[in-house]
């Protein structure tokens, strides 16, 4: 079937529909798939795109209006092979300028992550996530999935219709407060299991047919991650992790070929519900090889 991208233990969310046209899950067959509107990619036009204070290495931030003190992001400006590798905190005055990269003033509000479907730069559906209060080096330990946030509706609407006329499909955009950080030509598709059984056959009936079919609102659950900062490879299988999971729970490891931490994570804890998905993400935890 045209997805492309699907990682193979994540086929099984995309077997509620088969599509005609060619669509991108990843990054990268997103970027391939969609020529005219790639340039999204770039994250210092994103940022630009907002008025925001930004410019490619090489620009001093004081001579842009930041004092030396003041603190500033510095990411890649383009980079689909982990989006986040590489960014970094640092104060306005002492930034060192890698190539490739960009800064932009730094922001601090709730974290989130919002996918929508899109006819023809007109947002017809939303499915908003939001970052929990427990973070390990810098990334959150869960995620809520299915939580109202109308401010990035409104946002998102404007910002799409301005900037991406003409397109139809899926998009994601990820948000500090009300401002967009990133955004992807694909959806969450870790959140997938989440946005219930209409959401597939209505991105494929808007993507072949240009038809609405509203699935309904997502019914939600919480994504856990369980992260280790240790870089050997661990004593947990996957078939006794999901032993420790329980009715309405799914548990997948996230190693490398060599049963490493795959950027730092482990396993990816799924649930319906926060205090059953909490209880069986310390069990994981409480199983690793010390």
């Amino acid at each position: 079937m045209p997805f492309h991208g699907v990682a193979p233990e994540r086929r099984f969310i995309f077997e509620a529909a088969e599509p005609l046209a060619d669509l991108g899950v990843s990054d990268e067959a997103a970027w391939r798939l969609n020529p005219a509107h790639r340039w999204l990619y770039n994250k210092l036009d994103l940022a630009l795109s907002q008025g925001l204070v930004a410019a490619p290495a090489g620009v001093e931030p004081p001579e842009m209006g930041l004092k030396p003190t003041e603190p500033v992001f510095v990411r890649p400006i383009t980079n689909l092979a982990g989006m986040a590798v590489g960014a970094h905190k640092v104060q306005a005055g002492s930034m060192a300028h890698a190539p490739g990269t960009f800064w932009c003033r730094y922001l601090e509000g709730e974290q989130s992550s919002t996918d929508c479907l899109v006819r023809e730069g007109e947002v017809l559906w939303f499915a908003h996530t939001v970052a929990g209060d427990e973070w390990v080096d810098g990334r959150p330990v869960y995620w809520q999935i299915g939580v109202p946030r109308p401010e990035n509706e409104r946002v998102l609407s404007e910002w799409v219709a301005a900037n991406l006329p003409g397109y139809t499909g899926i998009c994601n955009f990820e948000l500090i407060g009300a401002t967009i950080i990133e955004a992807h030509l694909r959806g969450s598709n870790g959140f997938f299991d989440f946005y219930g059984p209409g959401f597939v056959p209505a991105w494929v009936a808007l993507a072949d047919e240009g038809v609405w079919r509203d699935p309904g609102p997502p019914p939600g659950g919480f994504l856990f991650s369980l992260f280790t900062r240790r870089g050997e490879r661990l004593g947990l299988e996957l078939s006794r992790a999901q032993d420790l999971a329980e009715g309405g729970v799914s548990v997948a490891m996230d190693l490398d070929a060599d049963g490493r931490p795959a950027n730092g994570r482990v396993a990816i804890v799924r649930s319906r519900d926060f205090r059953t998905g909490r209880r069986v993400l310390e069990n994981l935890g409480a199983t690793l090889t010390p």
